[in-house]
């Protein structure tokens, strides 16, 4: 059964009173407001969490990043981890090396961790192929590092095998499952989440998890595949037409569900 067929069989609306965001708590949300609009209770909980390999588990892998002369960074958690293992190397990056920022705001978290010196940084607007001039210019002079997690890159990878840039990959930290055994007891009328590593942490903590009346609602077409893979109903699905945003799925959802005008 496809991921929209699955949507589309499950429209048995029920009053929606709790919601459980598998994410961390905002400072400032929409999330807020639709709380406050509709008298919900809605908590946030993050699903899964970065940990940092022990140096002597990334001493492993035989890799010395100042045997490179450029980093390509795909997310401020790469930059992170990236510096914290230089640091317990004792190692100091040579000013001359280059930095590959996949967007602006990545471009700008570095500053934390080195001079700023815009020759040395190049940045693209979201994806690894706003780089593509400032990659092929450099392919032939330079030795690529991708600092990554436990998931890889697979998109970046593809893409800098794709233009002939000589790169190693670096696993400097890892995404896993958060310990949610103090909700063993709890139950929430929607559960929403954002990523498939959210849908492994629920069964990593609950292997028994049974949907019964919980509604589920998904961010993206491959949330919505590991739902449907773990025979889980979807009951509200965004990105849509109407509903790009997850708040505006939610809002949408408990208006029906609710019986709101």
């Amino acid at each position: 059964m496809s991921v929209q067929s699955k949507v589309q069989e499950v429209l048995n609306y029920k009053p929606v009173k709790t919601i459980l965001i598998s994410q961390p708590k905002p400072t400032r949300s929409p999330y807020f407001e639709l709380e406050e609009k509709y008298n919900l209770k809605i908590d946030f909980r993050p699903f899964i969490h970065v940990e940092g390999l022990e140096i002597k588990e990334f001493r492993k892998l035989r890799i010395r990043p100042d045997e490179f002369t450029a980093i390509i960074f795909s997310s401020k958690n790469s930059i992170d981890h990236f510096f914290r293992i230089c640091e317990d190397l004792r190692i100091k990056m040579s000013g001359d090396t280059k930095y590959f920022c996949l967007s602006e705001a990545i471009a700008n978290y570095l500053q934390k961790f080195i001079v700023y010196r815009k020759r040395k940084v190049f940045t693209g607007t979201r994806v690894i192929e706003d780089l593509k001039n400032a990659l092929v210019k450099h392919k032939d002079k330079e030795k690529f590092m991708l600092p990554c997690s436990n998931l890889g890159s697979k998109k970046i990878v593809s893409y800098l095998t794709e233009v002939g840039v000589d790169y190693t990959e670096a696993m400097m930290y890892r995404t896993v499952s958060s310990d949610l055994s103090d909700l063993s007891d709890i139950t929430y009328d929607v559960l929403v989440f954002f990523s498939p590593r959210g849908i492994e942490s629920l069964y990593d903590n609950f292997p028994e998890f049974d949907q019964k009346d919980t509604r589920i609602a998904v961010f993206g077409n491959t949330t919505s595949q590991a739902v449907v893979e773990k025979g889980l109903n979807i009951n509200i699905k965004a990105p849509a037409p109407e509903t790009p945003s997850m708040t505006m799925a939610l809002e949408k959802y408990i208006r029906l569900a609710n019986k709101l005008s």
